[in-house]
């Protein structure tokens, strides 16, 4: 009998040893499923951009500022997330940016004051932007902004202004041949920046389709840009509506090698031809009292750089 009792002892303590591991193994089955329903992150209500650009030529709205020397455009911009909803407004955003312009030319250094000099002589342009943006009918944006244009080294005086720009989204009608559509009116409100003689109103129509293999993505921005009350004026400073048409070719490639913690980061580069108005042609000329270049109706512009969204 003994010997029998010493044979089933093992036994016993085994399947009592066994016994807290079938309970835990339950409750482990248990925990595991409970384990595969993760809470969903909430997405940021912050989200933005960091780039610099390396241009060739800086031209804006279809003026030549330079085309000379290094040109470095370094931005950042940053939009909060105020109204998200499934009605027919879908999204509101607040904006604010800044975008510079460093010239290794000096630029129209000190030439505001007269000085001929500036302590920041590279830095010829640095704007302020704070705007809203609102997104309705599932595919529309309107984005009306507020900027202020500013020369640390003097090359030109403060201007402001106001834009809305309208843009619809035809991904659902086009899928890959979706061309982006895109509208956008400038009121000078303080001081000049176009080529004209008195602050004026620019309007800008443009498509910008693309189409994305692999990292790789393809754009080709085509816009046509008019103005009216002087906002392009000619040398004689006569009104001229036609400003510019611009068509080129943007590539951006994704690192996808920077972990995504850091934001997605981009290579840039690109391409855009110019074809100027009468308003245009000789802005910067010794014509009109520059010295950047000559008249000429056509202008390349090449670029690349870095961006990184977040």
């Amino acid at each position: 009998m003994k010997k029998q009792t010493a044979k089933r002892l093992p036994i016993l303590a085994a399947g009592i040893l066994a016994l807290p591991a079938i309970t835990f193994a339950g409750t482990d089955a248990n925990c595991c499923k409970e384990c595969k329903t993760i809470e969903k992150i909430k997405e940021s209500c912050i989200s933005g951009d960091i780039g610099l650009d390396i241009v060739s030529q800086y031209i804006s709205h279809g003026v030549v500022f330079e085309n000379q020397g290094v040109i470095l455009q370094p931005y950042v911009n940053l939009s909060f997330k105020v109204y998200e909803g499934e009605g027919f407004l879908n999204e509101v955003t607040v904006d604010v940016g800044n975008w510079n312009s460093f010239h290794d030319r000096h630029t129209d250094a000190g030439l505001v004051n007269g000085s001929g000099d500036s302590s920041t002589r590279s830095w010829y342009e640095s704007d302020f932007i704070v705007g809203m943006s609102f997104t309705f009918a599932k595919n529309f944006t309107l984005s009306p902004a507020y900027t202020w244009y500013l020369s640390p080294n003097d090359a030109f005086t403060t201007a402001q202004s106001l834009n809305f720009k309208l843009e619809y989204d035809d991904t659902d009608l086009l899928g890959d041949f979706a061309l982006h559509p895109w509208f956008n009116f400038w009121w000078e409100v303080e001081n000049k920046f176009g080529s004209g003689v008195d602050e004026g109103f620019l309007y800008e129509v443009g498509i910008a389709p693309s189409h994305t293999w692999g990292n790789l993505t393809v754009t080709v921005p085509l816009t046509l840009g008019f103005g009216s009350s002087d906002f392009y004026s000619n040398a004689d400073g006569g009104n001229e509506t036609y400003g510019y048409f611009s068509a080129g070719v943007s590539l951006s490639y994704a690192l996808t090698c920077v972990p995504e913690c850091l934001g997605k980061w981009a290579l840039k580069g690109s391409y855009t031809y110019y074809n100027l108005g009468d308003g245009l042609r000789d802005y910067g000329t010794a014509l009109v009292g520059g010295d950047i270049r000559d008249s000429n109706e056509n202008e390349h512009v090449f670029g690349g750089g870095l961006v990184v969204e977040f």
